[in-house]
């Protein structure tokens, strides 16, 4: 069985006589063919088996399983460098708990403490499918976070960048230029400064509430 990545190849081989004459095998079957080809035994614990019939209803949902897995872990390395992009930072090296992904592919070793080898492999398969789940859930989380700062930040941008229709006006109004009384009540336009001619000689005839000059 044989599962391709970018840069690696998973194989998983019967063991004959024992799994260290297997990877000596495997080393030398690789090194006449392909002499500068690294290899890196992936080291697997022994789990319980169970019966035959326990791993064909398994072979199935191991199948959703990784698809599963794989998706979401697309999803995340995708996020992190969308938002890499955005910010302009120079895309860094992903890390699986604080180690470079290489490493952890190379060094692999088992979370007993997570996964307990004593387990079922159902259990097993469902604790890694809940705790990749929750990890979706929580990415969910933190980009409807993201999305909504990140648009009240374009709000405020425009706020302050955007044409006056749209701007934050209490650095230019103050409160004193306000007039709201009985008779008076302030209305303040945005006019554009290619019509401010036109405006200026034409404003007090808008209405016959205007005030001359109040402009």
């Amino acid at each position: 069985m044989m599962a391709a990545t970018g840069r690696y190849c998973l194989v998983s081989l019967p063991v004959q006589n024992s799994a260290s004459s297997t990877w000596h095998l495997l080393q030398d079957g690789i090194f006449k063919n392909a002499f500068d080809t690294s290899t890196y035994r992936f080291n697997i614990p022994d789990l319980r088996v169970g019966t035959l019939d326990s791993l064909l209803s398994l072979s199935d949902d191991l199948s959703k399983a990784n698809s599963f897995v794989e998706a979401v872990t697309h999803k995340i390395r995708r996020q992190i460098e969308e938002l890499e992009k955005v910010s302009g930072v120079e895309s860094g090296v992903l890390t699986v708990n604080g180690v470079p992904v290489d490493s952890y592919i190379t060094r692999f070793t088992w979370d007993e403490a997570k996964y307990p080898v004593m387990s079922p492999l159902r259990e097993l398969v469902d604790a890694i499918h809940d705790g990749v789940a929750k990890l979706e859930d929580a990415l969910k989380v933190r980009v409807a976070e993201y999305n909504n700062v990140k648009s009240q930040l374009n709000a405020i941008n425009r706020k302050q960048s955007g044409s006056m229709a749209v701007r934050d006006l209490s650095n230019l109004v103050k409160a004193d230029d306000i007039i709201s009384s009985e008779h008076l009540t302030t209305l303040l336009a945005v006019v554009s400064k290619y019509s401010q001619k036109d405006w200026l000689s034409s404003y007090e005839t808008l209405s016959t509430f205007v005030v001359c000059l109040a402009f």
